[in-house]
């Protein structure tokens, strides 16, 4: 699924989606509405999971939950999530800290070009 595609799923969830979910229950677990996988040559991974939701993770502000991970050999290098209630946040280096997240396109931006950076640095 394209970000164009979330961003219009995102758009019909944002006018009906309140409606497909009875008031007071948790979704049942489903597919990611946007999913990547990457293996790259050295071992390392990318995965990139994207859901729309009914209402906000207690500690976000948009209707989204979204888990994007790049690591090797069983370690997180990069990671961007919302997990309740941390809300927005990335771990880079080590280190976790808030994500002031704007826009879909800009989170998928701000983690690859920290993806980029990692690898560039671990490569060269």
């Amino acid at each position: 699924m394209s970000v164009d595609a979330i961003t219009e799923y995102m758009s019909f969830y944002a006018k009906y989606g309140a409606a497909l979910v009875p008031q007071g229950k948790r979704m049942p677990r489903r597919e990611p509405d946007f999913y990547e996988k990457r293996l790259f040559d050295d071992g390392a991974t990318l995965e990139v999971k994207i859901y729309v939701v009914p209402a906000p993770v207690p500690g976000s502000t948009h209707r989204l939950k979204y888990s994007l991970f790049y690591g090797k050999d069983g370690r997180r290098l990069v990671g961007y999530d919302n997990e309740r209630p941390k809300g927005d946040h990335r771990h880079c280096r080590g280190v976790e800290e808030v994500y002031e997240f704007s826009t879909v396109e800009q989170l998928v931006a701000d983690f690859l070009k920290d993806v980029a950076a990692v690898r560039e640095r671990r490569s060269g």
